[in-house]
């Protein structure tokens, strides 16, 4: 009778699949928990110490982690010195093993790291030729199929069985490897020297950026994605630049702790507001560049209602992320085929921004805008009054947001002028002006990064910006301050750049 080894953390179904290999004509042998489970359904198992004749030891450590298993597993059997020495040592082959490891990445603690279950998989994976490895309690009902048609696992199977447990030990050394470097890198300045990263894909998208490319949304292996806790209540399928925009929009507005809504398009914000309500802040986002905002993005960060649904509802919109729907507010969306709505809490921080660059990555820590007043110097005679210092919030969080260089025109609480990704500060300076237009006049206006001249400044002051709000830096500062100060217009510096490229 060919010979099988259960030995699994998670119990699904293995009761079952124990049962099927049995009435197959196969031999049980099983260790600890997973013995238990299967003697307790009335099937007949060879407890793996009475083959060893070792029992647990070490606290349950060391079960399985003895010659007559991993000879067992490793064994080539067409090779006649192997051969030998199974018969000089008593071994027999293991034709197939079905384990899986302890859930490290849910508590991560010492216990928690799985010594012989790993071992034991990489062993049977290494002898695909001969043995099928089994990680997952989807595979069961697959192997019994296969099994009961041809009588054994067939080597193309086995091969595939193998590849995903090296990739199954590969992603949990990596869980491993990752929570020691985290815990031994606390105090240091610098990035960590290796990050170790296994991807799971999650979602296959619709498609990439362009509709020829494929694309498909994967997750950190054993960690909870954001995107893991979002609901898609209705539309089409997600493409690969409404994830990247949704979550740019969600970001965004819950940036703010009033009611807020973003309108996003490829990736940068062309409308923002903050009001009392959300729908009040949603049409005004919508008025900042209604000709950008079709076939946008938009993100809430309250409920949305029966009455913002009908106002969204006249414009094309790809995307709507809102954290819960007024009852009546989805059957009103739902009109819309084509639009995607999502439910989603609220965005959970991240660490750490990686690119992909020709053959590796490159790594920096998050931008996040923690915005402290009374640490911006005023720098011009002229004083912000409270509306306005407000208005310079929003528009320095709304313009680290934008795609570099940045210019954000705020009134009242609104974006009403957006200029972003220009190669010159002047270019992103009359773009925000030009879209605002009269609704300037009183407004501030944030940049990225400092103005290397007067001609953005100049600029800004001629469409009616009463005041601007920039990091400081540049050779010239002194000149733009004494401009501010001959224009009667208040200038404040925060002393941080925000650049996004």
């Amino acid at each position: 009778m060919p010979r099988a080894l259960l030995s699994v953390f998670d119990k699904t179904g293995v009761a079952d699949f124990a049962r099927e290999l049995h009435n197959l004509g196969w031999d049980l042998l099983s260790s600890g928990g997973t013995a238990k489970v299967i003697a307790d359904a009335g099937i007949p198992v060879i407890d793996v110490a009475t083959v060893t004749g070792y029992p647990a030891i070490l606290g349950h450590r060391v079960v399985t982690l003895h010659p007559s298993i991993h000879g067992a597993l490793l064994a080539d059997i067409d090779n006649a010195e192997h051969v030998a020495d199974m018969h000089t040592h008593n071994i027999e082959p293991i034709a197939l093993a079905a384990i899986n490891l302890y859930p490290f990445s849910s508590n991560p603690s010492i216990e928690l790291i799985d010594v012989g279950g790993p071992a034991m998989v990489r062993a049977a994976a290494k002898n695909y030729a001969h043995v099928a490895v089994v990680t997952e309690p989807s595979q069961y009902n697959p192997i019994i199929d296969v099994i009961r048609t041809s009588g054994s696992v067939p080597p193309a199977m086995r091969q595939q069985l193998a590849a995903q447990a090296f990739a199954t030990t590969a992603a949990y050394d990596a869980q491993v490897a990752q929570w020691f470097a985290t815990a031994t890198d606390t105090t240091s300045s610098e990035l960590p020297q290796r990050i170790t990263l296994n991807l799971v894909r999650e979602q296959t998208l619709r498609y990439g950026e362009n509709p020829h490319q494929r694309g498909a949304r994967y997750t950190v292996d054993g960690e909870q994605s954001w995107w893991s806790t979002i609901r898609q209540l209705g539309g089409k399928e997600m493409s690969y630049l409404n994830v990247l925009d949704s979550e740019a929009a969600c970001r965004l507005a819950w940036s703010f702790d009033e009611p807020c809504a973003v309108v996003i398009k490829h990736a940068n914000p062309c409308g923002l507001a903050i009001a009392t309500t959300i729908e009040d802040a949603y049409r005004n986002a919508h008025a900042c560049d209604p000709l950008s905002a079709f076939g946008g993005v938009v993100a809430l960060n309250r409920e949305a209602t029966v009455e913002m649904a009908r106002d969204l509802s006249e414009v094309f919109t790809e995307v709507l992320i809102a954290p819960s729907y007024e009852v009546g507010a989805i059957e009103i969306l739902s009109a819309k085929k084509n639009l995607r709505v999502l439910q989603s809490p609220a965005p959970t921080p991240q660490d750490r921004h990686l690119r992909q660059i020709s053959g590796g990555f490159l790594v920096q820590d998050t931008d996040p805008v923690h915005v402290d007043t009374s640490a911006w110097q005023v720098v011009t005679t002229a004083q912000p009054t409270a509306n306005q210092l407000r208005d310079c919030v929003t528009a320095w969080i709304t313009c680290a947001a934008v795609a570099s260089n940045a210019i954000v025109l705020v009134n009242d609480g609104s974006a009403v002028g957006i200029g972003g990704g220009q190669q010159n500060r002047i270019d992103a300076a009359r773009l925000a002006c030009e879209r605002a237009g009269n609704r300037a006049r009183g407004s501030v206006a944030a940049s990225d990064a400092f103005f290397p001249f007067v001609d953005g400044p100049q600029m800004l002051i001629n469409a009616g910006v009463a005041v601007i709000v920039q990091p400081r830096g540049s050779q010239r500062d002194d000149e733009s301050i004494a401009l501010a100060n001959n224009s009667g217009i208040a200038m404040i510096f925060t002393g941080t750049r925000h650049f996004r490229h």
